[in-house]
């Protein structure tokens, strides 16, 4: 009914994220609330109310009942409080938190002091960031040829980037999950899926309801292929990979807003991204990029995609990142579809001299176990 009718759907938690189609697919805006309003909206039935002067509902009687009726004094929570929070619950429930119920017990175990990474497994996999590393850093190279993966808007939340919220059999995680003879009961999300960069990869930019606006009227993860045609975000990157093409991602205002959601710079490394243009950047976000590789770029002198009239069929060429420093200006240039060049200046969003050396280093992951190694 939501789909057919175009319906906008809500949903009031009491949670920490109220991030679109974060509690379902079809609930596009969410609101928090404390607790008391989640339960007073949902005897309501209606977001299109004023709590403090509509009534919620009627009694048996058909008097009308008000959220003043139904909410608590702080004399009844604190008796509630004292009835129910005791010593003895909190000893029953914790004095033996390690030992774990019959199913954790019950995982088999090889032993040894690492962990043997079973290929079998759909939640754990070993992540490729250190496939190929060298025992010395290298250098900032230039960005030569860059394709564009996806041009997006204002306020694109890490949640956009790295959702966390469930999927479907036909999106690029889900197929994987398939394949692996997962049944898409056993899906769960996302989030409890973190731990396997497969499952993360294919989830990176594959928000339902993020905008690439390489696309006219399209919603969800995805983009054009190397060929010019609609594809999934995930599968267009592993074309570009294939045939050693840097992608770029350009974006607009606060690019990154949300929670800190590492998944949101790592998944975003390992489909090639090397750079993101953006008008400007939601800072625990812009850091993360850069300790994982990813230099994060500004927009100079009031440019921006729209002004630039970017359609994400350009190629991008970034000039000055072998001598770069923090914060410096480098020129840019963009060129398009039919040949013409428009040249720009990017402010390098590297903004402190050790985030060079992590960049450098190709992360600072890297940078850490290299250092590790030197004091071995």
């Amino acid at each position: 009914a939501i789909a057919d009718g175009d319906l906008i759907a809500t949903s009031v938690l009491s949670g920490n994220r109220n991030f679109e189609g974060r509690i379902s697919p079809d609930v596009r805006a969410n609101y928090l609330a404390s607790p008391p309003l989640v339960v007073a909206y949902a005897l309501a039935g209606d977001m299109n109310i004023d709590l403090t002067t509509e009534p919620l509902g009627q009694d048996k009687d058909g008097n009308d009942v008000f959220l003043k009726d139904i909410w608590p004094t702080q004399k009844e929570i604190a008796e509630l409080v004292e009835r129910t929070v005791t010593r003895e619950a909190f000893q029953s429930k914790y004095a033996d938190v390690f030992k774990g119920d019959e199913l954790w017990r019950g995982v088999e175990v090889t032993g040894g002091e690492t962990y043997d990474w079973p290929a079998s497994s759909t939640y754990i996999q070993n992540p490729p960031y250190f496939q190929g590393m060298s025992k010395e850093p290298g250098t900032i190279s230039n960005i030569e040829g860059a394709r564009v993966l996806a041009v997006l808007g204002d306020m694109v939340t890490t949640d956009h980037i790295s959702p966390a919220g469930s999927f479907k059999d036909t999106t690029p995680a889900g197929k994987y999950l398939v394949e692996r003879q997962v049944p898409v009961r056993e899906f769960n999300s996302y989030g409890s899926r973190r731990g396997n960069h497969e499952v993360m990869m294919r989830g990176t930019f594959a928000n339902i309801r993020i905008k690439n606006e390489m696309l006219d009227g399209v919603e969800g993860g995805y983009t054009k292929g190397p060929d010019g045609q609609q594809t999934t975000i995930f599968d267009a990157a592993m074309a570009h990979q294939e045939a050693g093409t840097p992608l770029v991602v350009f974006g607009g205002e606060q690019y990154g807003a949300g929670s800190s959601r590492d998944w949101a710079a790592k998944g975003t490394s390992l489909l090639g991204v090397k750079a993101v243009i953006a008008e400007s950047f939601e800072r625990i976000h812009r850091s993360n990029l850069v300790g994982m590789g990813v230099i994060p770029f500004e927009f100079t002198g009031g440019d921006t995609r729209k002004t630039l009239g970017l359609t994400g069929e350009e190629t991008v060429s970034i000039k000055g990142l072998d001598t770069i420093e923090p914060q410096q200006n480098v020129p840019c240039e963009i060129t398009c579809a039919d040949g013409t060049v428009k040249e720009i200046m990017l402010k390098c969003r590297i903004d402190t001299a050790i985030e060079i050396e992590y960049i450098e280093h190709g992360g600072v992951l890297h940078y850490v176990l290299r250092n590790l190694a030197k004091t071995a």
